[in-house]
């Protein structure tokens, strides 16, 4: 029981996830007429399953929610602004309620009353959608007694659907009972039921939780395929299943054709051999394995080992002097392939969608407006970027502070935003993209900007600045990171302690990112976070500098070039460029950037690595010799270390050795800020 109640958890994450959807669809106006039938199905479905397991509280809000979304389904309620905005707020609530359920832990009850209210007011009074509150027609109730009525049993037709059905083992996961389908099915006409039991091993081979049955089923009736249909809309993506539309025909005919002797009924014939005539398996539907995390873990952290032992194996055979042709190199070449496959498939399952991390978003950007009496939409783009599982969980959190941040100062009150030529409501974008090897996460507002003259004042007067500082407008926008910086004027829900940015950027680089601002006055503002799409395996350059082998992320270097006196042109103390491909770049010593020597008076002859790092800004870092490409483990570097600008990581090489991994955006940064290269070089200028 134990098992099957956590699988109906999951099971509710996803059904969860799909009311959202759907209310996201009637939102932005992308509903093509089945959302409301997607979000009745998640809620009911829910609702099922919670019986099953006693969950009271769960069973009478669900009950209650899903009678609004009915009414809004038969076209009894209209859908409006106000309507939406709280089957948001009931959907949040739900999630709660199942939360608490999942963790065993006591829902206070109380909370739900002011909702269960105002549902109930909508479903006590519901106004039509699409047609006249007074129906100028009698409904007509359609039973079996129609079929009977010798008056109108010569003139009704009748649809012959033949139905072939096979549950799969998750549709009884989640409550539901094939019986009850059956039962809804026979009050639509004359049923029919044939069971293949073809499948059913012996008992010894018997597995309990496995489905072995299959239905083929003959329903005689006067609706129509879509009202046959929606009796199975509850296990919809539970079971394999097909409805083939049968010729039509009268009641009277159907009785002349049973009572003719000698003559069978056609359609009757693939009951009797089901598995004969039982449509093929749909080899295209996908079948998923919930699987356990911990399992997933395990297994990323044995292809970790694989790789550091097949990295091993490759330098002690190098070194035993065998023969690159040899046998023995031959299958190490398809041990390092299949490693790599494996590598690459593994970290596949550990990949996911960031659509759920944007759906709490979403959540947050509502409550956070509603807390400050702001009209505020999150508009959300690039869903399906999949990103690793550790770190949309650990993206949580600072992406919160941020949403919360851009709503409760980035965007303006409603007043202000006219006068300025505004749409009342504002915007906050939520974007995710892949680039150069990272996951680029945006978060933008359209808000009024960073008022960079009270950022300034704010950090003189709280001493964060000496105050004769001269700072950049970039270097004002970094004081919003400083610990304890805030320009709320009181202590709020939202802001006012000065902990959110500098935990945001604290998060964001034991993630081995870098989050960078960029604002215009009146325009908005931009925090773009960047990410290694992976922390556990990445492709790597070994290279040595100064007697220490480091490790370079390899999706960040596109050449590799030679120095000489005619493409090096030195403009000052310890500051050169390289000429390549008719540009000039910055040419960086990495040896001393990270403290390993002092600057070097010349680099003839030298190897530089050329570097297009995510915002396009190429440079080239000087290196004493290339050892490798290879892939490397990465192994994150404990709290107890001190975080060394540059340094990502560590890694175990085929050796043993123990080499860093470098992180070039922060060296670059580094460099800049201790004036080794300038933030753009105006090589022209400084010739002249």
């Amino acid at each position: 029981m134990a098992e099957i109640r956590a699988s109906f958890f999951v099971e509710c994450e996803e059904l969860l996830e799909a009311l959202q959807d759907g209310l996201h669809a009637l939102e932005t106006g992308t509903d093509d007429g089945d959302a409301i039938h997607v979000i009745f199905r998640a809620v009911h479905s829910i609702k099922g399953g919670a019986g099953a397991f006693g969950l009271d509280h769960m069973v009478t809000f669900s009950h209650r929610y899903e009678t609004v979304l009915d009414a809004v389904r038969d076209a009894r309620l209209a859908v409006t602004t106000d309507l939406l905005g709280l089957f948001f707020r009931a959907a949040d609530h739900l999630s709660d309620i199942v939360r608490a359920a999942r963790e065993d832990e006591d829902f206070p009850v109380a909370t739900s009353a002011a909702l269960l209210s105002e549902l109930d007011a909508h479903a006590a009074d519901p106004q039509p959608a699409d047609q006249p509150q007074e129906p100028d027609f009698a409904p007509v109730a359609l039973s079996l007694d129609l079929l009977n009525d010798p008056e109108t049993k010569n003139e009704t037709a009748l649809n012959r659907y033949q139905i072939y059905f096979t549950p799969e083992p998750e549709l009884f996961e989640t409550a539901n009972d094939v019986p009850h389908i059956f039962a809804a099915l026979a009050e639509l006409g004359d049923l029919t039921v044939k069971c293949d039991t073809n499948r059913v091993p012996t008992l010894n081979q018997l597995a309990p939780e496995a489905v072995y049955l299959s239905w083929a089923l003959s329903l005689d009736t006067i609706v129509d395929e879509a009202e046959v249909a929606s009796i199975f809309e509850f296990v919809d993506g539970l079971c394999e299943l097909q409805i083939l539309p049968g010729p039509t025909t009268s009641v009277a005919d159907e009785a002349d054709t049973s009572a003719e002797p000698g003559k069978s009924n056609a359609s009757s014939a693939p009951l009797s051999e089901p598995e004969a005539s039982a449509p093929p398996r749909d080899t295209k539907n996908k079948t998923f394995v919930r699987v356990d995390i911990e399992r997933v873990e395990r297994l990323v952290n044995l292809v970790g080992e694989l790789v550091i032992n097949q990295a091993m194996l490759s330098q002690s055979m190098q070194s035993a002097g065998l023969s690159p042709h040899s046998d023995a190199m031959n299958g190490l070449e398809e041990f390092q392939r299949l490693t790599r496959d494996i590598q690459d498939s593994v970290m596949m399952i550990r990949a996911q969608p960031v659509k759920s991390l944007f759906q709490r978003m979403s959540r947050i950007v509502r409550e956070a407006s509603a807390s400050v009496s702001k009209d505020v939409r999150l508009i959300t783009d690039g869903e399906t970027t999949e990103v690793d599982k550790t770190v949309i969980e650990r993206l949580a959190d600072p992406l919160t502070h941020m949403i919360r941040n851009a709503v409760d100062h980035g965007i303006e009150p409603a007043h202000a935003r006219v006068e300025n030529g505004k749409p009342a409501q504002g915007a906050i974008h939520l974007r995710a993209s892949h680039r150069s090897g990272r996951v680029i996460i945006d978060v933008s507002d359209d808000g009024g900007g960073i008022d960079r003259a009270r950022v300034f004042q704010t950090a003189k007067d709280k001493e964060l600045v000496s105050a004769d500082a001269n700072l950049s407008d970039a270097d004002i926008d970094n004081l919003l990171f400083l610990p304890g910086f805030s320009t709320a004027s009181s202590v709020s829900d939202l802001s006012g302690r000065g902990v959110g940015m500098d935990v945001v950027r604290t998060a964001i680089h034991a993630l081995g990112g870098r989050i960078t601002i960029s604002s215009e006055p009146g325009q908005g503002t931009l925090f773009s976070i960047s990410l290694p799409l992976t922390l556990a395996v990445l492709d790597g350059m070994v290279v040595d500098v100064a007697g220490e082998t480091l490790v370079l992320p390899l999706s960040v270097v596109s050449e590799t070039l030679t120095l000489t006196k005619a493409n090096v042109e030195a403009l000052g103390p310890g500051r050169s460029v390289v000429r390549n491909r008719g540009a000039f770049l910055p040419l960086l010593d990495l040896g001393s950037v990270l403290g390993y020597r002092t600057i070097s008076d010349s680099f003839v002859d030298r190897i530089a690595l050329v570097l297009t790092l995510e915002d396009e800004v190429s440079i080239a870092l000087v290196v004493d010799e290339i050892q490798d490409q290879r892939q490397v483990v990465i192994k994150g570097l404990d709290d107890s270390f001190y975080r060394a600008p540059g340094i990502a990581a560590a890694t175990i090489l085929g050796d043993g050795q123990i080499a860093l991994i470098l992180d070039p955006a922060d060296i670059v940064a580094h460099a800049n800020a201790g004036g080794a290269i300038s933030s753009t070089y105006h090589v022209q200028e400084a010739r002249a």
